[in-house]
């Protein structure tokens, strides 16, 4: 089947999911569930061949990590579908109700978007948290993963179109494309796909963006920074930045650039890179820094460096103002943390920091769908559109408008014969 067909058949499937109730999702997805967890061996058996394969290639370590699916990351999906069940529905919620005139009501319902194109990085779990969240916000989806993944990603897509035929849900809903190709094709199909979300770094995602005409939600690279103020709690500091670089270095939320004010960089370095030698993390500084600490000579380009790997980059800077612009100029506008005592610091940051996340006092790790209760995300959208950050179901619906007259013509108001009166009611669903 060609990638058009494949788009023509999601295009119709969308608008029967699109009536689907939600009892019918969830009973789908529940299912989905508990087909994973009976096929768990041979999903298991699938992601060590990609492994085994993807060592031979010389796959780097971190795409290594990404790819693996084992009995625990299985586990962990497997919760996220019963934790996605549980949330709201996102379709058919009326946003406004407004009487335009006696008898003449508007309302505003959200609905979801068609069909999605996603393409994503080499981990298997992101599959399913991506069809799932499609499922339940009722939109059909063309996935595209990572090469390395082909096997892992190949059977749970099996078995997600299968649990979900079984429980009735349009056939057709879900494809998954296999090259790099197929991509490039999907991106000419604006007649059938309504958005594209790609997961990658700033240059792929401007890559999507200038060859399609098809609007595109991007989720560029994670060149995510921590700021430690002056009045920081240096222990504090100590705790956050660590889990922010080592919890887990191979995802687009791990801390990438550290910047510490001047007035503390001589008892903060020392001890922190005390605490980072312990777990293996080379710290690449600018001249102030290393006047303190032993480290790597940082470069401009080490600014603009996602590493996804146990390196960190490290600027003393001599304000928050100059930490604010370091940040603005140099991330990817994906999640900035500040450490600080002061709450007039803490806001200035929040306000002036030019990204979709922006924390106070805590690890950027916790940019995350999932930790946010969102029940997991497709992304993590750095653009300005109608979501940003994290996108769960709220992001993956949009809106129409509906309404409701009796007989009412635009003529009895363009000559003055009845006015409106915009009067808004109590949310209420149309018919």
């Amino acid at each position: 089947m060609t990638v058009s067909e494949s788009a023509k058949i999601a295009k119709k499937a969308s608008v029967l999911l699109a009536s689907c109730t939600t009892e019918e999702k969830n009973d789908a997805l529940k299912e989905i569930a508990i087909e994973l967890a009976k096929r768990k061996e041979d999903i298991i058996n699938a992601n060590k061949i990609d492994l085994k394969r993807s060592l031979e290639e010389g796959v780097a370590e971190p795409l290594l990590k990404r790819l693996n699916f084992d009995e625990k990351k299985l586990k962990e999906t497997i919760d996220g579908i019963y934790a996605l069940i549980s949330l709201e529905d996102p379709v058919g919620k009326t946003l406004l109700a407004r009487q335009l005139d006696e008898g003449l009501e508007l309302y505003k319902v959200s609905c979801p978007i068609g069909v999605i194109g996603v393409i994503f990085e080499s981990r298997p779990d992101a599959l399913v948290q991506i069809s799932t969240l499609c499922l339940k916000s009722g939109n059909s989806v063309l996935l595209k993963g990572g090469y390395e993944a082909r096997n892992t990603n190949g059977i749970l897509a099996e078995i997600i179109a299968k649990a979900t035929r079984e429980k009735d849900i349009p056939e057709g809903w879900i494809h998954l494309l296999e090259t790099r190709t197929d991509v490039n094709e999907m991106l000419k199909l604006d007649e059938y796909v309504d958005l594209i979300i790609p997961r990658g770094s700033n240059e792929f995602v401007r890559y999507i963006m200038d060859n399609s005409r098809i609007p595109v939600l991007g989720h560029a690279g994670g060149i995510c920074h921590c700021y430690i103020h002056e009045d920081a709690d240096l222990n504090m500091a100590i705790r956050i930045v660590a889990d922010s670089k080592t919890q887990y270095v191979a995802v687009c939320n791990a801390v990438e650039t550290l910047l510490v004010h001047e007035n503390i960089a001589e008892a903060f370095l020392p001890v922190l890179k005390h605490e980072l030698d312990k777990r293996g993390v080379v710290i690449i500084g600018c001249d102030k820094t290393r006047k303190f600490i032993t480290a790597m000579e940082a470069s401009e380009e080490d600014w603009k460096t996602e590493y996804l790997d146990l390196k960190l980059s490290v600027k003393v800077v001599k304000s928050i103002s100059e930490a604010v612009d370091h940040i603005n100029m140099y991330g990817s506008h994906h999640t900035d943390s500040i450490v600080a005592k002061s709450k007039e610091a803490a806001s200035f940051f929040m306000n002036m920091v030019d990204s979709a996340n922006v924390f106070w006092n805590c690890s950027t790790r916790f940019s995350d769908g999932y930790r946010y209760g969102f029940g997991a995300e497709v992304g993590i959208s750095t653009t300005k559109i109608h979501a940003r950050g994290p996108v769960g179901l709220d992001g993956m619906v949009i809106y129409k408008y509906k309404l409701i007259g009796s007989g009412h013509i635009v003529d009895d108001y363009a000559s003055k014969r009845k006015s409106f009166s915009h009067v808004d009611l109590v949310k209420k669903s149309p018919v």
